[in-house]
């Protein structure tokens, strides 16, 4: 489950915090966000693939790492990071 061109430029463009910026862990959340959210739908209609399910815990757990990282180093960005994106606290 891959972003195409077009989607990825737009969640870095929406979630930048300066010009050009592609690493910042706003835009990291908010890329695999996306993939998360792609395949999920993917794991409901094939609930036997076992290797997809394997990738999208690690993806979920580094999107957490970041989360962790940004609540810590900047708590105001992580809630606002966390309002945009809709997730749980």
């Amino acid at each position: 489950m891959s972003l195409n061109l077009n989607d990825k430029q737009a969640i870095i463009k929406e979630f930048a915090t300066k010009e050009g910026d592609t690493g910042s862990p706003e835009v990291q959340v908010a890329l695999l966000t996306h993939t998360i959210n792609k395949l999920t739908e993917h794991l409901k209609e094939h609930r036997k693939d076992v290797h997809s399910r394997k990738g999208l815990l690690s993806m979920v757990s580094k999107r957490r790492r970041l989360l962790n990282y940004l609540a810590v180093k900047e708590n105001a960005r992580y809630k606002e990071l966390i309002k945009k994106l809709k997730l749980k606290n």
